[in-house]
């Protein structure tokens, strides 16, 4: 496993678990990767320091293990539970459509369905191609939970 930091266009920085070097580049190149912040699908890799520990599997310098604390152990900011908020919303009030999203956005729009709130999953040229034919939509600053159908 590989830790990278990320940023995004806006300038967003956050980290994430990868499996590989090549797993990540795989992702990138599929669109698979989004801010953690705003949901960008522009994300690439920032400049961070290599983790150099001891021949005993100690961190070299006592001071930097002192100063390295995890983001996710911090309390939760207005943006984390400005999301967490938005999560529940659109979870409670939506249907999870997960990959046939654009098909049902499609189909709703077209009048082929009844209209509903719906979110799920979209790569971002489909995404747009959506916009294009005039179809209403909002990216979700989040990624939807895996859920079964």
């Amino acid at each position: 496993m590989i830790r990278y930091a990320l940023k995004c266009e806006a300038g967003h920085g956050f980290d994430s678990w990868f499996q590989s070097a090549a797993a990540f580049d795989s992702l990138a190149r599929a669109g698979h990767l989004s801010c953690a912040v705003c949901g960008s699908g522009e994300v690439s890799k920032s400049l961070m320091a290599p983790r150099v520990t001891s021949g005993e599997g100690a961190p070299a310098a006592p001071e930097a293990a002192e100063k390295t604390v995890p983001v996710l152990s911090n309390p939760p900011g207005d943006v984390e539970k400005a999301l967490t908020a938005l999560r529940k919303k659109v979870e409670s009030t939506s249907d999870y459509v997960g990959k046939n999203f654009v098909r049902e956005a499609r189909d709703m729009h077209a009048g082929r369905i009844p209209e509903r709130a719906i979110y799920g999953e979209a790569r971002l040229d489909q995404a747009r191609a959506l916009v294009e034919e005039g179809v209403p939509l909002m990216p979700l600053p989040f990624k939807p939970k895996r859920q079964l159908s």
